[in-house]
This record gives C-alpha cells, sequence and structure tokens, in this order.
C-alpha cells in the first residue's frame, strides 16, 4: 500500500529563518518606523510649535518674566528671592532659601514644635524690625509658601515695612504706601487667590523714587 507524505513545513522559529521570522523581522522594522515617526512629530515639531506660539503670544511669560535694570536682569517678577538690606521691602521666608532648583515647602506639619519655634522666633523678629506687636505680624510675614519662591507678599504685611523703608530711604510714608497699591496685583479673574505685592517690582520702584 502506497503511503502519502505531506509537504514539509519550516517549524524553524529562529528569527530571519522561515515565514515566522520574517513575519518579526517585519514587525520589528514597522515598530522602529513607527518610533522614528512619533519622536520626531512629539519629541521635535509638537515642543517646536508650542515654543514658538508662546513666544509669539505671551513672549515674556514664555522666558521666565526677567526683570532688568539698565540692561541688566535683577530677577524674575514669579520668582521670589531674598532681601536683606533694611531699605528694602522683604519677602516672604523660604523653607528652601528661594532656591528655585529646590522649590518646596518644610513639610513640616502644624503642630510640628520645631516649625512653631521657628514662627515664633520670626515673628518676634519681625515684630522688633517693624516696630510694631508681635499680634500685628501678618501670617506671610513669618511662614513660607507652599513653593519656597512666592514674589509677592501681602499687603499688610507691606504696609508694616512701610514705615521702616521710608525712613531708610528719605521717603514720604505717602510716596511708599503709593507704591505698594500700585505694585499690588489683585485677585485672579477678581475671586481667585488674595492680593499680593510683588515685592522685586515695589523695590525697583522705590530704587527709582529715591533717583528722582
Amino acid at each position: 500500500m502506497a503511503t502519502t507524505t505531506s509537504p514539509a513545513r519550516d517549524t524553524d522559529a529562529t528569527p530571519g529563518r522561515g515565514p515566522l521570522g520574517a513575519g518579526l523581522i517585519r514587525q520589528t522594522a514597522t515598530g522602529l518606523r513607527l518610533l522614528l515617526v512619533l519622536t520626531v512629530i512629539l519629541g521635535v515639531a509638537y515642543p517646536a510649535a508650542v515654543w514658538a506660539v508662546a513666544q509669539v503670544v505671551a513672549n515674556g511669560r514664555a522666558n521666565g518674566q526677567i526683570v532688568e535694570v539698565d540692561g541688566s536682569p535683577v530677577g524674575s517678577a514669579i520668582i521670589g528671592q531674598a532681601f536683606d538690606d533694611p531699605a528694602l521691602f522683604h519677602s516672604r521666608p523660604s523653607a528652601t532659601e528661594y532656591d528655585g532648583l529646590a522649590s518646596a515647602a518644610s513639610n513640616l506639619g502644624p503642630s510640628n514644635p520645631d516649625l512653631l519655634a521657628s514662627i515664633e522666633e520670626r515673628r518676634n523678629a519681625v515684630a522688633a524690625e517693624e516696630g510694631v506687636a508681635p499680634a500685628d505680624v501678618p501670617a506671610d510675614a513669618i511662614t513660607a509658601s507652599g513653593s519656597g519662591l512666592d514674589p509677592h507678599i501681602s499687603p499688610a504685611y507691606a504696609d508694616i515695612q512701610a514705615a521702616r523703608v521710608a525712613e531708610a530711604n528719605g521717603l514720604s510714608d505717602a510716596t511708599v504706601h503709593r507704591l505698594i497699591t500700585e505694585y499690588t496685583a489683585g485677585r485672579a479673574l477678581g475671586v481667585l487667590g488674595e492680593e499680593g505685592v510683588n515685592v522685586l517690582l515695589l523695590n525697583i520702584a522705590i530704587r527709582d523714587a529715591v533717583t528722582d
């Protein structure tokens, strides 16, 4: 009785050999092409488009709102910095010493003894420097913001510093308070957040008022 044999099939699954290997190579090549296309679109073209639009629509904000005086950068309008000169307004405390690369809060809870001690110490120091009662020192004068880089202080904190700044610069109280009002930003959309005084811009205005 004659026997029949089926055609031999290539069952070798080694990549590059037989139908299975060829299919694997095609899938790999397709995946690599897709990776290259998406890298160009999402990693190059899209960021470049966003950057270009930002430069046209909001150039200052897109570049960090750098503030210059006499052609030299002195800071950013959106990043707080330290002002220790008694003739200038002081910023809100920072848990990271205003380090833009380490933006963070202290992460200490409201009942933490170290936090409470530092708050009380600063409250007394601010009260002594500004010549006010400890109870009149506003919260933002003794506590850091969540980012540690808040460029604003409250109008209340600016007000208790006004007399010191006016005396140190030979300016009238009325002039200093006028500048505080001028550099006070309202609430976002009229309802969000609180009013804030931009410390950098206010201090530049104080210097300008002295030289005028």
